[in-house]
């Protein structure tokens, strides 16, 4: 059973998405249905069957945010730990440059603002590493070393 890696904050906001389908738009879609049905024949009626798939992409996201709501793991941000972990931000040093990177599971990816998933080839790499290993990861563009210079 996988696990994913949320912070506290996009645990709330899933949350918050799941309620809001469970109630609010589950009765769009239902008042959308009724009214399509008052239109008369369903095997033609175009507005009924749009109705019916925005019930469908509805009821699918409630049953992908449910479940994965089941298997969240809320980052636990442990202060002075040594080691590379989900939720640690790390900042590391490739060719002279240093970048930032903190270490998110996969829901909250959004590697342009820095925040690179668990599962990522970078962010697998640096997991368990401490300050000063480095680490050679093989990427779209090609091998890339990284050193580690700073976990907080």
């Amino acid at each position: 059973m996988d696990k994913y890696y949320l912070t506290n904050e996009r645990l709330e906001e899933l949350k918050h998405e799941l309620e809001t389908l469970k109630t609010e738009k589950r009765l769009e879609v239902a008042e959308r249905l009724k009214r399509a049905k008052e239109f008369g024949d369903l095997s033609e009626n175009a507005e009924y069957a749009e109705a019916r798939e925005e019930q469908n992409a509805v009821e699918t996201r409630i049953f992908e945010l449910e479940e994965l709501l089941r298997r969240a793991v809320v980052i636990q941000k442990t202060a002075g730990s040594d080691r590379v972990q989900v939720g640690s931000k790390v900042t590391v040093r490739k060719d002279g440059n240093v970048s930032e990177y903190m270490i998110v599971g996969s829901n909250e990816s959004k590697p342009e603002e820095g925040k690179i998933s668990n599962e990522s080839p970078i962010g697998r790499a640096l997991l368990g590493k401490k300050v000063g290993d480095s680490i050679a990861v093989t990427t779209p563009a090609g091998q890339a070393a990284y050193q580690i210079t700073k976990i907080e």
